[in-house]
């Protein structure tokens, strides 16, 4: 392995490639399993099963591989801290693969000895991530990014509960129920920390012809940060405690007028409307849409909760990783931001996807049901394979403006991750 090659030379390079290839790969054999035309692969039964296998892999494989490339790029540049070195980017890439595979062949290996291998490798992956960061956010002074270290070491927590379960042959969803939780908490954190930058030109200010910024209109204020968070942690634990029912129900409710409060820091009339802080903007209204309907899921029973939670994971999850990919996978590569009309295409397709997969699940459109799974299967893939045909040149090709790094490009411009702001 050539660790001189670009593609280790920052944190995001080989795991927003990770990423993206296992949105394509993952999803793609999700869809060739629902149409049982898994060619070769008709004894394949991972531990848990199939679907529970998929629900693993598109938060823990997918949605770690995009958190690792981002914390690995952001705290940093939040702390001051010095960057992953190369060899330590490749070791990490590395045990993020050994999970996947050994997830995938658990099934051959006898007794429970495949589960205990997979969660050894998927734990250790998460354990070196956080060695890695939660130093250099416990030593920075103010200690105002803490909460990506604990908000990864629960995900971890909640990994080991999932293959304990599988082991026990308990009940393993419950625990992918809470990764989605904390996943969603991760997104308003990495959020906040990248929308003022956005939203208030900032990102902008740099590139050629761009007027500059103006003064600053958008604040991520804590109070209504921390109530999101807080309602969401709260909807968790009751589902985890009380299982779905009006209890539960109204935490969801909660949770989701959380998340439309925290919407009302984005409210400064002109500057929200551009495409990278509408996507952002959608991508808060989707978590918010998620809560919404698991609440009144739970509450009316005339719907499946799992069609607001796909509402999260599909449709809030995929669109802010597709979004900050966009934008820190531009920006730390010393390029301009992507402006082309595919991007915005790309956001609202992802959005649309999310909301044909939750309606997929409703009753009364069962007799579309493949439909809907098909299309929004064939959009979420689709994006992301878009995704990764225009970002490979910049992704593993080596910098074109003579710097090094993760160095944002020269000019003005300023990173979607930049420690501007990022104190409130």
């Amino acid at each position: 392995m050539n660790l001189r090659h670009p593609l280790f030379s920052c944190g995001f390079r080989p795991f927003f490639v990770l990423t993206t290839a296992s949105a394509v790969l993952f999803l793609a054999i999700w869809l060739l399993a629902l149409q049982s035309a898994l060619p070769g692969l008709d004894g394949w039964r991972p531990p848990g099963g199939v679907l529970l296998w998929h629900g693993h892999e598109l938060l823990y494989g997918f949605g770690m591989a995009a958190v690792a490339g981002f914390l690995l790029t952001a705290v940093p540049e939040f702390t001051g801290a010095a960057p992953p070195r190369p060899g330590v980017l490749a070791a990490l890439a590395g045990l993020w693969l050994a999970a996947r595979v050994a997830y995938a062949a658990a099934q051959w290996l006898p007794g429970g000895s495949g589960v205990v291998l997979a969660g050894v490798c998927n734990l250790a992956f998460v354990l070196a991530l956080l060695l890695r960061l939660a130093p250099a956010l416990w030593r920075d002074p103010a200690r105002s990014h803490l909460g990506f270290a604990w908000a990864l070491g629960a995900l971890g927590a909640a990994q080991a509960g999932y293959f304990t379960a599988l082991l026990r042959q308990a009940d393993a969803l419950a625990w992918l129920h809470v990764g989605v939780d904390l996943m969603m908490i991760l997104i308003v954190l990495a959020g906040s920390r990248v929308s003022m930058n956005v939203v208030n030109g900032y990102i902008e200010a740099g590139r050629p012809g761009a007027p500059p910024p103006g003064l600053a209109g958008y604040v991520a204020r804590p109070p209504r940060r921390h109530l999101a968070v807080f309602c969401i942690a709260a909807c968790s634990v009751a589902q985890w405690l009380l299982g779905g029912g009006p209890v539960t129900g109204w935490t969801a409710l909660a949770a989701a007028a959380a998340m439309l409060n925290l919407l009302n820091d984005w409210h400064i009339g002109k500057a929200l409307f551009t495409r990278w802080a509408l996507m952002l903007y959608a991508s808060y209204w989707l978590v918010a849409l998620g809560y919404g309907a698991m609440g009144l899921a739970w509450l009316t029973g005339l719907a499946p909760a799992s069609s607001g939670r796909h509402v999260l994971m599909a449709g809030a999850m995929g669109l802010s990783i597709f979004t900050i990919m966009s934008l820190a996978g531009r920006i730390h590569a010393g390029r301009w931001l992507d402006r082309r009309p595919w991007v915005p295409v790309a956001a609202a397709v992802l959005a649309l996807a999310g909301l044909l997969r939750a309606a997929a699940g409703l009753p009364a459109l069962g007799a579309w049901a493949s439909w809907l799974l098909l299309g929004a299967g064939l959009g979420w893939t689709g994006v992301f394979a878009a995704y990764l045909w225009h970002a490979w040149p910049v992704l593993c090709g080596p910098r074109t403006d003579g710097q090094q790094g993760c160095a944002e490009p020269l000019g003005k411009q300023r990173s979607p991750m930049s420690r501007h702001g990022t104190r409130c």
